[in-house]
């Protein structure tokens, strides 16, 4: 049997620049990694000022006969346009350039789809495609009218495309249902964690920021981790000790990214609001991307709009090693990087210090009849010292709000 390799798609790029960000150049570079963590050769790119989007091609028929031979010129198969697309616009592009012409919400939704993982993912991504795919069915009715052989075939064309919507349609209503159950679980595992007293750590940023590589390194255990975007999208939680015995949840969570699809944010609210209900959000940033003050931007914005600002932050820059001539926007911060050998004794240190911040300082004796209750109580706290008196110990730490009252125990 003959193995066939897999060719990467030739893939071609276009973006228009309307004025209204600074954001533009870095967008296009985005564009361009997404299409290859897809799986594409970038053979070329196309960017045009303009003040609006035409309305019939995107970029305006003059421009469209260049394109073409570009296209052409280069054998390209797919053509990737960094902005949403209109129905019309996409249909029109490609009886244009007689190539599959996607946009930069598709790319994202396919990368999505490769890299969910977990039941609930798969639904999420499924969900955000077919809401997307619905509106644009119009422009398919069209096409499956022409291909059927011109006049006289419209009827069925349009039949087959009123069963195409229905059947989204019952796909999107059955899907969230299965989501309903999904987030009833969540939400009550999410209050038993409410419930604990064990403190809860949330890992934020935009992707491939080494969110993963830094909760390996705390954990020592496999989460994948990689250098492209979205390595991670579904929500991991472990839980980890610091200082040997206080226990805490560390959880990862998707990254983000500028002009994520509505469809997507709407999808995966409920799994980004497991970062709503954690004590302290680690805030991570890429300190080597040249581009992470925009990033830094798209990340608050998202909290923001998630009712998430007011959360306790920690901000950590990583690829400390891969940093040159860099300079903080956020402060207080953190520079480290987290593929460094003793990463993880650094970042325990830094968590610690920052859990410092937030406990309340104590200092308690405790009597030879209640020694036993020690071990539980440095679960929930971080002990400083330890002094052995004559017929006592005394314990000088920190403690959580939420867990003062576990002190009571000690007291006779």
């Amino acid at each position: 049997m003959i193995e066939t390799e897999k060719k990467q798609e030739r893939v071609f790029l276009i973006g228009v620049d309307l004025g209204q960000h600074d954001h533009f150049d870095m967008s296009m570079e985005e564009l361009a990694s997404l299409a290859q963590t897809a799986g594409a050769e970038v053979l070329g790119t196309y960017t045009q000022k303009r003040e609006k989007y035409d309305s019939k091609t995107f970029v305006g028929s003059g421009k469209l006969t260049e394109i073409k031979q570009m296209v052409e010129a280069d054998e390209i198969s797919t053509v990737i346009v960094n902005n949403r697309l209109t129905p019309r616009q996409n249909v029109n592009l490609e009886e244009t350039l007689g190539v599959k012409v996607i946009d930069r919400m598709q790319l994202i939704l396919d990368i999505f789809a490769l890299r969910a993982r977990s039941h609930e993912g798969k639904l999420q991504v499924h969900l955000a495609q077919l809401k997307y795919m619905l509106p644009r069915l119009v422009g398919q009715g069209i096409m499956l009218s022409r291909q059927a052989g011109g006049i006289g075939s419209r009827g069925p064309g349009e039949s087959q495309l009123e069963l195409n919507r229905r059947s989204i349609r019952h796909q999107i209503s059955d899907i969230e249902r299965q989501l309903k159950t999904v987030e009833k679980n969540r939400a009550t595992i999410r209050e038993k964690r409410l419930e604990s007293s064990v403190f809860k750590i949330g890992l934020i940023g935009y992707t491939n920021t080494g969110k993963s590589t830094i909760m390996n390194a705390l954990t020592s255990k496999s989460q994948y981790e990689a250098d492209e975007l979205f390595a991670t999208l579904d929500v991991t939680t472990k839980s980890i000790h610091l200082a040997d015995k206080l226990q805490v949840t560390l959880t990862d969570t998707v990254g983000f990214i500028q002009d994520l699809p509505t469809e997507l944010v709407s999808s995966f609210k409920s799994t980004l609001e497991e970062s709503k209900n954690v004590d302290l959000l680690v805030h991570v940033i890429d300190a080597s991307d040249p581009h992470h003050e925009e990033h830094e931007k798209t990340v608050l914005d998202i909290m923001q709009d998630l009712g998430m600002a007011d959360l306790p932050r920690l901000t950590l820059y990583n690829k400390a090693d891969k940093a040159e001539n860099f300079t903080p926007t956020q402060t207080p911060y953190v520079l480290l990087s987290a593929k460094a050998e003793n990463s993880g004794a650094v970042l325990q240190e830094v968590l610690i210090n920052k859990m410092k911040e937030l406990f309340s300082p104590f200092t308690m004796t405790v009597s030879p009849a209640k020694a036993y209750k020690v071990h539980d109580l440095e679960t929930i706290t971080i002990i400083e010292k330890r002094d052995y008196l004559d017929d006592a110990e005394q314990i000088s730490g920190y403690i959580a709000e939420k867990n003062k009252w576990r002190l009571e125990e000690f007291y006779d």
